[in-house]
């Protein structure tokens, strides 16, 4: 069944439920105990414990019995772990109204505290009434979208994973919408406030901001462009089989800064971090006093964003990769002598991308097949202390069926998101 550890799939049992249990509220006690069965069941295998004695006098039909079962297993986790999605989605629905409201409560409390001594001004009556408008806009979308996660919908991608290019164009959107909002409600509210305004606090206000709409303007065109473009990009590079997309069980704060197997990932991370310190020069800019942010800061600012969306679109365009098969040979046990691949054999087919990001728990490992000549065959599930040895991303070991016949035959893998490598010929003797 392989030797223990050799080529364990990285990420595929590092954790009592790899993929499943990262989630932003957990999951529930039962879930907990599935998963807790499922890797125990795995480790019991792995040892070469629990295997039928009818079995174990054949490693063929043992490893096959054992990936079975393991399939069979993982299956059932993943509908279990699906039924608990509805209660998560409900839970972070719920969890955005509260964000949404406290954070009007927080502008609220500090346009008080800010105003003590210098009174009240119309600047500070616009920004709350734009604030609440906001978040009003704000409640609607997550009502309307509250079976899929609230305003987390708009930001989450076909793969069930946040978008780094949808969250930052969403986030100049809304800062946009809030300078427009505050200029408006400075021109029509009366000064409504608890203290008396500051005389000419107001003078030269929205002249003085007004002076920043271009760079804001140009910021929030070059994010929508972006997530425009990267949406294109990705979904092109899927179709054509050069980029893997499998999907996420739910979305992940990590998913703007990581990629799918939730590694760092730099492109989207200095995307991120430039936008969330240019945005938070805008927002001072829109809340504080006329002048503090000057014209020429808010042109090189946005330049910086541009440059940083330009990074991000060009490392979009040139991540992932399809399946490649590099070569097939007949995996030799100790002891054999060397001979041609022959019906029964087990083959060692070598490339890489067979395990892509994202997709290395067992549910989505049990998924990929390899097709010899007519024959799929699924690639068996072989657990080691920790993982799988088989598949793994460079290599996947799979028996040839005894109907195929001798002859140059073709060999193609299909990975668990669908993709499928280029054919291989190889030449099965009799």
């Amino acid at each position: 069944m392989g030797a223990p550890g050799a080529g364990v799939t990285p990420g595929a049992g590092d954790d009592p439920g790899g993929e499943w249990c990262r989630c932003g509220h957990g999951v529930n006690a039962a879930h907990r105990k599935a998963v807790a069965a499922f890797v125990a069941l795995r480790e019991e295998y792995a040892a070469g414990r629990g295997i039928p004695a009818g079995l174990a006098r054949s490693a063929g039909a043992a490893r096959q019995w054992v990936s079975d079962e393991l399939a069979l297993s993982a299956r059932n986790l993943t509908e279990r772990a699906a039924a608990t999605r509805a209660t998560w989605l409900d839970a972070v629905h719920r969890g955005t109204l509260r964000t949404l409201w406290g954070a009007v409560a927080v502008l609220l409390l500090g346009q008080a505290l800010t105003a003590i001594g210098g009174g009240w001004t119309p600047h500070r009556t616009a920004t709350l009434a734009a604030a609440v408008a906001l978040a009003l806009g704000g409640t609607v979308t997550a009502w309307r979208h509250r079976g899929h996660g609230g305003v987390l919908a708009p930001l989450t991608g076909e793969d069930h994973r946040l978008s780094t290019s949808r969250t930052v164009a969403a986030g100049w959107s809304v800062l946009t919408v809030f300078a427009v909002l505050t200029a408006v409600a400075g021109n029509v509210l009366p000064d409504t406030g608890p203290y008396p305004a500051a005389p000419g606090a107001a003078d030269g206000a929205l002249p003085g901001r007004a002076a920043l709409a271009p760079p804001l303007l140009l910021a929030l065109l070059a994010v929508s462009g972006t997530a425009v473009a990267a949406r294109a990009v990705v979904a092109a590079r899927v179709r054509a089989g050069r980029l893997q997309k499998p999907a996420a069980e739910r979305p992940r704060a990590v998913d703007l800064f990581a990629d799918d197997a939730g590694r760092a990932d730099l492109a989207a991370t200095q995307y991120l971090l430039v936008n969330a310190v240019v945005a938070a020069l805008a927002l001072t800019a829109v809340l504080g006093p006329p002048g503090l942010v000057r014209t020429p800061e808010g042109w090189a600012a946005a330049a910086l964003v541009v440059v940083s969306a330009a990074g991000y679109l060009a490392a979009k365009c040139g991540e992932g990769g399809g399946p490649v098969i590099l070569s097939v040979v007949r995996a030799r046990e100790p002891g054999d002598l060397p001979a041609p691949i022959r019906p029964g054999d087990d083959i060692e087919i070598r490339g890489t991308g067979f395990v892509p990001p994202g997709a290395r728990t067992p549910d989505l490992l049990a998924r990929i097949v390899v097709r010899i000549g007519t024959v799929h065959v699924p690639v068996p599930l072989v657990p080691a202390p920790g993982g799988f040895s088989n598949p793994a991303d460079a290599t996947l070991t799979v028996p040839v069926p005894a109907d195929i016949e001798p002859g140059p035959t073709e060999i193609r893998v299909i990975t668990a998101s669908g993709a499928e490598t280029a054919g291989w010929t190889a030449e099965v003797g009799e």
